[in-house]
């Protein structure tokens, strides 16, 4: 099973037998970033983590994201042309979903996440987005940009793509994203709520939104963001594992390559993807157990 790349920009879809498997999605894309650059190399990085015999394909849920019926792969969407890219991010998970597919995006800086709504967000009405970050990415605008890696959160619920915004790990709200965040009814689980035991209570479609610097440094080195006092791998895996909804898609974005250490960083992303492809799985069409083993 594989979804060739074309030079039209459209996928075609070789194979029927994996319609609703979870299928990554690099997008090359950090022109939105507001300090160093390095994002759009990551997409590759993350594949060789997960090839890597350092770990295996195993989540552990014992489901094998070795095996293609598990974890699809559309390859990198071409977006070297900045002034493109929004629209080029758009029309392609836009055909990814239309064939029946659920995106996980690999970033990429973290303004990729509003053009992919736009093409997801009305597949589902009532949909969250569940929002692992250290920062609010609420901005009205960012140094002159409405669509800067600060605001992608800004413009999706002005939009009214969603339901309901629910951000974990947040660290580092200013004024102006307090009020916006007030605005939208927004549900901010910021290090504090979440070190005194908060935790979301979440229903309906939801799509997981994981900016890697939401975890603290220590565990994921390789970000261009670095805020001390985030949540452990743990924190998020357990998060991802405990989903009671419907996964319907999700992104890794701002995992910046130039920046990690001995591959900490990478590592982590690989760890996140298994364990996101494999809760999609378990919740396919609502039911638990649906996935494709291997023993």
């Amino acid at each position: 099973f594989a979804l060739g790349y074309l030079p039209s920009d459209t996928f075609r879809l070789k194979s029927t037998v994996a319609i609703a498997r979870p299928t990554l999605l690099g997008l090359p894309y950090d022109a939105s970033s507001s300090f160093k650059r390095g994002a759009a190399k990551a997409p590759p990085v993350i594949r060789s983590a997960l090839a890597s015999r350092s770990s295996n394909t195993w989540s552990e849920d014992l489901v094998d994201m070795g095996l293609p019926l598990n974890l699809g792969d559309a390859g990198d969407l071409e977006l070297s042309d900045a002034s493109q890219a929004r629209q080029r991010i758009e029309a392609g998970v836009r055909e990814l979903v239309g064939a029946g597919l659920r995106p996980i995006s690999l970033g990429g800086d973290h303004s990729v996440t509003y053009p992919i709504m736009r093409a997801l967000a009305p597949r589902y009405p009532g949909l969250t987005i569940l929002q692992i970050d250290a920062h609010g990415d609420l901005y009205p605008e960012y140094d002159g940009d409405r669509y800067s890696h600060a605001c992608p959160f800004a413009r999706i619920m002005e939009d009214g793509l969603v339901m309901r915004l629910v951000q974990v790990g947040i660290r580092t709200l200013s004024p102006v994203q307090r009020e916006n965040a007030d605005r939208y009814g927004v549900e901010v689980f910021d290090m504090r709520a979440w070190a005194s035991g908060s935790r979301p209570a979440l229903r309906g479609p939801v799509y997981l939104s994981v900016d890697l610097d939401g975890l603290d440094p220590a565990f994921a080195p390789g970000v261009s963001h670095h805020e001390p006092g985030g949540l452990t791998t743990r924190d998020v895996v357990s998060l991802i594992q405990g989903l009671p909804a419907h996964l319907v898609g999700a992104d890794v974005v701002e995992f910046n390559p130039d920046a990690d250490v001995n591959g900490m960083t990478a590592a982590v992303c690989a760890k996140l993807v298994k364990e996101i492809a494999s809760r999609m799985l378990r919740t396919l069409s609502g039911a638990e157990g649906s996935a494709t083993t291997r023993g």
